[in-house]
């Protein structure tokens, strides 16, 4: 386990118990890490305040979980809000996880070639600019050697078929992540991206990942998929004092996936 022992920052994109986010948050406060969570914002006729129920339940009796803010990445004084609320618990904060994409399902389940343009904008602007905006908002109240790890996927480097939109947003993440590497590098803040391969979460099933496991079993060199807490470790890592001195790269947990030029075992089921 990685020690986050004085160690204090932000949780954002949490959405359920299946959450990315909510791996690698469990792994930072089972390191000694306090940490404030973010939810997405519930619909004002949503008595039931389901969003933030949920992460409200994941956290409840954690005493190092210090708050818990409704965020809209789209509206800025929300964002400077929740940076207010950081610095007034924390002063300084050591780490920033991003954790947020979203597309609309009908622009992912058609191709391409046919993306509408509001939704082509809305897409980059939550799952892309948001990592820009949130890091600008907190460029005051980063510590030194502070740290910031956003989500990725394969389909920003390469065409996955069905992953459509979404690969163009992670591609315009993965170049986001290596300007703000350079912007904040005088700070020694470091900003890393973590591409998982597919496990089940809510974003996942949007994006077909029953097939992709399949698919991964076969192919991946390991001959498995990875786990909700093989992507909790690695992304604490990257949000640790451990990965000092790594900044604007790109980490691959996908049990190797992403290194093969043919379908490798996979052809042996084919034959």
């Amino acid at each position: 386990m990685t020690s986050f022992s004085g160690k204090k920052g932000l949780i954002l994109g949490v959405a359920n118990e299946n959450s990315i986010a909510w791996a690698i948050a469990q792994e930072i406060l089972q390191g000694g890490g306090e940490c404030g969570f973010t939810h997405l914002p519930d619909r004002p006729d949503d008595e039931r305040q389901k969003n933030r129920r949920r992460v409200s339940k994941l956290i409840e009796g954690q005493a190092s979980a210090k708050f818990l803010l409704p965020l809209d990445v789209q509206n800025d004084e929300n964002i400077r809000e929740v940076m207010r609320t950081a610095e007034a618990e924390f002063g300084k904060i050591d780490f920033l996880l991003h954790s947020i994409a979203f597309a609309d399902r009908d622009d992912l389940n058609r191709e391409t070639i046919e993306t509408s343009r509001e939704g082509f904008k809305l897409a980059m602007d939550i799952s892309a600019y948001s990592l820009i905006a949130v890091c600008n908002a907190a460029r005051n109240i980063f510590a030194e050697d502070a740290a910031v790890a956003t989500m990725t996927y394969f389909g920003g480097e390469k065409c996955v078929p069905g992953y459509n939109v979404m690969g163009i947003c992670k591609a315009a993440l993965e170049a986001s992540v290596r300007y703000l590497a350079y912007d904040l590098g005088p700070q020694k803040v470091r900003v890393n991206a973590l591409s998982a391969g597919p496990v089940r979460t809510l974003a996942g099933r949007a994006a077909g990942v029953d097939d992709m496991l399949r698919l991964y079993e076969f192919m991946a060199p390991l001959g498995r998929n990875i786990t909700h807490e093989e992507v909790g470790r690695t992304g604490a890592f990257l949000l640790s004092p451990a990965s000092g001195g790594i900044t604007g790269e790109i980490l691959h947990i996908d049990g190797g996936y992403n290194m093969m030029g043919s379908p490798g075992r996979l052809l042996e089921r084919l034959g």
